[in-house]
């Protein structure tokens, strides 16, 4: 294993990722649950990937936009998750410059990507729900595209600033990283230059892109409970619920477990250090494992296609 070496006199070629720098002896309790979950969220999202690409059924644009995220989901957890159990199993902590800086930016601009497409599919529901004359006309496999380009495009080129700036840096103050992964403040700390405008810019950034999506949210669901209130028909209520339920159990897992971890890292003086390290983990975890279950469970068409494929194997 490699030691730990002062660089003021010699640039960093890699960085020490030290997981759980207080409860080294929890690593392998962690990983049997970790490992579980991370072969859950990779079956889960594959299956329904699969089943979407092969049940004509489900070649809407409702589905399409599911398909979009569960691929982040899947790169969001190859990323982040395959190295953290590197580390658990067999203590690999080295962590090279470059992909140390390519991790952090699929890890900042994938996560934004899930915001937007979350945004996007409330939208897709405001739509069904409000306007369904209009619907086939509005919410098109070309729809989609535009969309898929628009979210592609945003969040890469805003979050492309932050490694960038992060490895224009100057690092003397060593080259070990206390967490698991290359965090932007985990690694900018360790710089012995003035961070403050790094920082600002991520800040600024990730609370317009997540902020900004977050409001249309708001907004989207605000006009649907609004129309849906007003329906007297028997059962409309209750389809149009169904309709928005999945998408909306899926916004509370994304926005609940984030919103955890921001609260944790700004309490950081009051709690131990290592418990936004596992949040964080989490994060890039829970929610890739559990939105394909919850749409494969509350959505017939899912279901019954995932059924069908299964009984083809």
């Amino acid at each position: 294993m490699l030691s730990p070496r002062n660089y003021s006199t010699a640039p960093v070629s890699e960085f020490l990722l030290i997981c759980f720098p207080n409860f080294q002896s929890w690593q392998h309790w962690l990983s049997l649950p970790l490992s579980l979950l991370f072969l859950m969220a990779m079956g889960a999202n594959a299956t329904l990937l699969i089943t979407i690409w092969m049940e004509a059924a489900l070649h809407q644009p409702m589905y399409y936009l599911l398909s979009l995220l569960s691929l982040l989901d899947i790169v969001l957890c190859l990323t982040v998750i395959p190295k953290v159990l590197a580390i658990f199993w067999f203590d690999l902590k080295p962590i090279s410059f470059s992909a140390c800086f390519l991790q952090m930016y699929i890890m900042n601009s994938f996560l934004t990507m899930e915001s937007c497409t979350f945004m996007i599919m409330a939208y897709d529901r405001y739509v069904a729900i409000c306007q369904p004359l209009r619907y086939p006309s509005i919410i098109t496999d070309q729809f989609v595209v535009r969309a898929a380009m628009f979210i592609v495009a945003r969040n890469a080129l805003v979050s492309l600033p932050v490694p960038i700036l992060s490895a224009r840096l100057s690092y003397c103050a060593g080259n070990i990283i206390k967490n698991c992964i290359c965090t932007n403040l985990s690694v900018s700390k360790l710089s012995c230059e003035d961070i403050t405008f790094n920082r600002l810019y991520q800040f600024v950034a990730g609370w317009t892109l997540l902020g900004s999506d977050l409001i249309l949210i708001i907004l989207s669901y605000s006009f649907i409970l609004k129309v849906v209130l007003r329906i007297k028909a028997e059962g409309a209520v209750t389809k149009a619920l169904n309709t928005c339920g999945p998408h909306f159990i899926l916004i509370l897992f994304f926005s609940t477990v984030l919103l955890v971890l921001v609260i944790t890292n700004l309490a950081r003086k009051r709690i131990p250090p290592d418990v936004p390290i596992l949040l964080n983990i989490l994060h890039h975890l829970i929610p890739p494992a559990l939105n394909p279950i919850v749409y494969g469970v509350r959505t017939k068409e899912i279901k019954q296609g995932i059924q069908k494929l299964l009984r083809k194997l």
